[in-house]
């Protein structure tokens, strides 16, 4: 199966979508060409929701059991690092979604059921707008998936919610320093503070000066000389050592490495837990093509976690893994689409 010619990158879009109460559906994300009128938390504009897209929108949340989830003020998005929680608003039935092409608002639309305090706040006019969240194919700008939705006063983006989303999709993780690196640094006379490159830095440095003390001591066996100053260069031993010491920290940050981008990956939605193993034994052999690999699998939070919430397959669609799922998700494929083309191999 051919995979994506590009990355899927997740935007959010905070639009002028108008809560109208008592009506039964409500647009979700409008018809065309449209884009945030303040920008983005992720992404950028142009987006376009094409009858296509709105379709395969429509097919991925069809055969899905758990309810859209409404929030507020995308606090989906940011409980993961102001430690608040995220109560929903109302929920959306996944197989209500329709698409309507005409009439002064067409759009992709589903069926709400609010909660009775989203439901009181709306009444009173409170609140009045909805957001949302999808990715997105930065080729075209099509929609992809709908992920959630917010209720929100705000039709453009803030710039603390800006930098709430940025830190959600680009985490920055302390790596600690562990105890060959530390005896390292320690026999460098660096402090544990050090930078790696600039530990590497001074282990090539080092490594550079013994094979010049090597050359010259060779040179002046050669030419009969006298005996060099013991005092201007390093015993042939400490070299050695830390040579082993420094194969040993490459192999042991590379596997840290690894296991740290495989975590972010499948929390980020990247990698899905049945491609663990294999990701950390890519990641072992080659790195680089482990994070080739990740940079180009979609960022997508709905894969955190099994899609079918438990529950076994619709009628009509065969059993399949995490990783078929995921698979499904970023080509917009169904589940009989993608078992045919499987059975077509």
């Amino acid at each position: 199966m051919p995979s994506p010619k590009a990355p899927i990158s997740v935007g959010v879009a905070v639009l002028t979508l108008r809560v109208r109460p008592g009506e039964p559906l409500c647009r979700l994300i409008p018809a065309g060409r449209f884009d945030a009128p303040r920008g983005a938390m992720a992404g950028a504009g142009p987006w376009n929701l094409t009858p296509g897209a709105a379709a395969r929108i429509i097919a991925a949340n069809a055969t899905r059991s758990a309810d859209i989830p409404i929030d507020y003020e995308h606090q989906l998005l940011s409980s993961s690092d102001n430690g608040e929680p995220a109560p929903a608003s109302g929920w959306i039935s996944p197989r209500s979604l329709v698409y309507i092409p005409d009439g002064p608002e067409p759009g992709l639309y589903g069926a709400v059921k609010w909660t009775a305090r989203a439901g009181a706040m709306i009444a009173a006019d409170e609140y009045r707008y909805l957001s949302p969240v999808f990715p997105y194919d930065p080729a075209t700008g099509e929609p992809l998936d709908l992920l959630n939705v917010a209720l929100t006063n705000q039709p453009g983006i803030d710039e603390p919610i800006r930098a709430a989303l940025s830190a959600r999709f680009k985490p920055h993780q302390e790596i600690p320093v562990n105890e060959v690196l530390k005896k390292l640094l320690q026999a460098l006379g660096l402090p544990e503070t050090t930078a790696e490159a600039d530990a590497l830095a001074g282990l090539a440095a080092l490594k550079a000066k013994a094979d010049a003390a090597t050359v010259e001591i060779a040179a002046l066996k050669a030419g009969g000389a006298s005996a060099p100053d013991p005092a201007k260069y390093v015993p042939v031993g400490v070299v050695q050592e830390m040579q082993q010491q420094l194969a040993a920290l490459s192999a042991s940050h590379a596997d840290d490495e690894t296991g740290r981008i495989v975590e972010q990956a499948i929390s980020e939605g990247r990698l899905v837990e049945p491609l663990r193993q294999w990701a950390t034994d890519l990641g072992k052999k080659d790195v680089a093509a482990l994070k080739a690999y990740v940079a180009a699998m979609p960022a997508i939070a709905a894969l955190g976690g099994m899609q079918s919430g438990g529950k076994g397959p619709a009628a009509g669609h065969p059993q399949q893994s995490d990783a078929d799922l995921a698979v499904c998700k970023a080509l917009g494929l169904t589940a009989a689409q993608f078992a045919v083309g499987k059975l077509e191999r």
